[in-house]
């Protein structure tokens, strides 16, 4: 059902509604390529042409098969087709990093920072971007940054936790501090909170 709502708000996000076929298309790429079928994912993208998140997902399986120029250009078509596309441009800076273009790839991860100063995902990009250049300062204030956000991210699972104990669904609450209490960087009041509420689920399980 979540997978579901995601590719709707994808649609609905798009200037224009993309056709029933591509729609079918794109779901079933998607369903190969959250099974790692990075191949099967390309083949069934492979005549789409215009629908920015299809040339995304078509670049990913690309990139993740080791093709790293066809996923440049799938990915340089994706953003002239959608300018704003996040994740295009993060994965343009991750295979130009693969193909040594290092100049590029730390000027796009620049760029895709000044806007989203908070993805933990790019930050991680800019710190191993700095570490192979030599600045290993600059890469360890990147990661600061990561850890930092990555807190916020605990917070979140620790407020789903909270309503899917609830909601009656206790095993579902404990997978979500767990994974919460892991992303803590240091030992903080909210890892208590993440203890004790861990604790109180078990024994009334």
């Amino acid at each position: 059902m979540l997978f579901v709502c995601t590719v709707i708000l994808l649609f609905v996000s798009c200037s224009k509604t993309p056709d029933t076929e591509t729609i079918r298309l794109y779901v079933s790429a998607s369903e190969a390529y959250a099974s790692g079928k990075f191949p099967e994912t390309r083949e069934i993208l492979y005549k789409v042409k215009r629908f920015a998140p299809a040339l995304v997902l078509r670049a990913k399986a690309e990139y993740f098969s080791g093709d790293f120029d066809d996923a440049e250009k799938t990915c340089r078509t994706a953003i002239k087709r959608r300018p704003s596309s996040f994740e295009a441009k993060l994965f343009l800076a991750r295979i130009l990093r693969e193909k040594d273009d290092l100049k590029s790839a730390v000027q796009l991860i620049e760029s895709l920072l000044a806007d989203n100063p908070q993805d933990i995902r790019a930050l991680r990009l800019a710190a191993e971007l700095a570490n192979e250049s030599g600045r290993n300062d600059e890469a360890a204030a990147f990661l600061d940054r990561a850890a930092e956000f990555s807190a916020e991210s605990a917070m979140v699972l620790l407020d789903r936790a909270r309503l899917r104990w609830t909601a009656g669904r206790g095993q579902e609450a404990l997978e979500d501090l767990s994974r919460a209490r892991a992303m803590l960087p240091w030992d903080t009041p909210l890892l208590r909170t993440i203890v004790n509420l861990e604790k109180i689920i078990s024994e009334l399980m």
